[in-house]
């Protein structure tokens, strides 16, 4: 029997999966959660074997979740199903070797046998995503210029990101002209808006 956590914050789709998945004889939902600082903590006490993550998650993404579920229980398997299909997100999960993910459009039997592979140690990526990531641009954005741009996509001014991220503001200006060249965007705000529909940001 393979333990799974299912983490979505949408209530009706949470309760089809789990009606959906306990179809299988094979597979045990032992617990749901709605947000993404959940995650690590319900895994951690019911010991699952694979955890279904949505991306966008209130309290903590998928992928950070994902980054602290490694560190605390390395066993566990994680599976990203999202209705988010850009490549740069599939490219961070991959960074941060997701076994798992799938798109919300799959046909339901897909997930099941996903769970199966990915508890049997195997990777499994949707092959349309993988498709166009392979042919997407790399991410022009180094991790501090993300971190900063992160911020100020939360409608942070320079002093706010500043303080939260531990740095001068000169340096955050640096780190924000920096982003913006990059991306070839007119200016902060386009630089937001490229890097979320790049999957750079959340």
């Amino acid at each position: 029997m393979i333990r799974i956590l299912l983490a979505e914050d949408m209530r009706m789709l949470r309760d089809a999966l789990e009606a959906l998945l306990s179809l299988e004889t094979d597979l045990d939902v032992v617990v749901t959660v709605e947000r993404g600082d959940q995650i690590v903590p319900a895994a951690v006490e019911h010991r699952v074997d694979v955890a279904v993550i949505d991306v966008n998650l209130p309290g903590q993404d998928g992928l950070s979740a994902v980054e602290d579920l490694r560190r605390r229980l390395p066993g566990c398997r994680p599976l990203i199903l999202t209705g988010i299909g850009h490549a740069g997100l599939l490219r961070r999960a991959l960074a941060l070797q997701v076994p798992g993910y799938l798109l919300k459009e799959a046909p339901p039997e897909e997930l099941a046998e996903a769970i199966r592979r990915v508890a049997d140690g195997e990777r499994v990526i949707d092959p349309q995503l993988a498709l166009s990531a392979w042919d997407a641009r790399g991410r022009p954005l180094t991790e501090r210029e993300r971190e900063v741009l992160s911020v100020a996509a939360e409608g942070a001014d320079v002093a706010e990101i500043a303080s939260r991220l531990h740095l001068s503001a000169g340096t955050v200006r640096n780190y924000l002209t920096s982003a913006v060249t990059k991306m070839s965007a007119r200016n902060r705000v386009d630089a937001i808006r490229i890097a979320r529909e790049s999957g750079w940001i959340l």
